[in-house]
């Protein structure tokens, strides 16, 4: 079975790992920054190496973001993030294929386990099974 699991942020957690403090998030330094970059390629490394890593990529913060919708003329409404409205946003996300939920959820507490500075905001690793098709629904 596929399983995406994936991280979440705001963007004053980007802003905060490149110095900016926020009400919500303190300022990571540059050590703190090497260290989770350095946990995170270990854990690609080892499900690499068990063949359970399918992808995985880092995502641009919110402010890249453009939201396409259409509007009730039917034409296209386009707006560029990052928006207060919204709180957590996809910051990451892998796609691995594991042999049972119970495998997904044990590397899915070993991302949470992802150092941070003390104060950073705790968010949940979520995981999602990959449909393989419409019989799946």
């Amino acid at each position: 079975m596929k399983y995406l699991v994936m991280v979440q942020g705001t963007q004053a957690d980007y802003e905060a790992m490149r110095g900016k403090a926020s009400a919500n998030s303190p300022a990571w330094s540059e050590d703190e920054i090497q260290a989770m970059f350095a946990y995170m390629g270990a854990i690609n490394d080892d499900l690499s190496e068990t063949g359970e890593f399918v992808d995985g990529q880092g995502l641009a913060e919110p402010a890249q973001t453009r939201h396409v919708t259409l509007g009730d003329d039917g034409k296209a409404v386009i707006t560029d993030g990052p928006y207060s409205e919204t709180k957590e946003l996809l910051a990451g996300y892998w796609v691995l294929e594991c042999e049972s939920l119970e495998r997904v959820t044990e590397i899915a507490e070993r991302v949470a386990r992802c150092p941070q500075p003390t104060g950073a905001p705790d968010y949940p690793v979520v995981i999602r099974p990959i449909m393989d098709g419409s019989g799946d629904i």
